[in-house]
């Protein structure tokens, strides 16, 4: 993906921070179809096989989209951050598919760590 975010994550917690609100399922939805030419195109790749790389560039977009689209939301919703983060696809007709990214939007705080206690002075010589 061309875009990340340091305060998102697939896990439940984020190591450093400490959750102070949530605001709840934040989403991108991107319904995306593949062209006639870009079928042709896959066609010919599928045809010697390996990577189809038409697919492959049409699928890492469609998920980088819904990803800024939840980022976005998560934004207006006042999170700082989106944890659980999933992405799941559905084929909605023939060469029609949705991509779904989500997650929980939340606000986070750096953890303050405990002051250290000072040095002990070494024997005096």
């Amino acid at each position: 993906m061309s875009f990340t975010h340091p305060l998102t994550t697939t896990a439940f917690e984020l190591p450093g921070y400490r959750i102070v609100r949530s605001f709840g399922v934040a989403r991108g939805i991107v319904v995306r179809s593949r062209s006639a030419i870009g079928n042709m195109g896959a066609s010919i790749q599928a045809f010697f096989g390996g990577n189809i790389t038409l697919y492959t560039s049409l699928c890492e977009q469609a998920r980088d989209d819904a990803f800024r689209q939840m980022l976005g939301q998560a934004g207006q919703m006042g999170a700082n951050a989106v944890i659980g983060v999933r992405y799941d696809a559905t084929e909605i007709g023939a060469g029609i598919t949705e991509v779904l990214c989500y997650g929980t939007a939340v606000q986070v705080e750096t953890e303050q760590k405990p002051a250290s206690p000072p040095p002990t002075p070494g024997p005096v010589i």
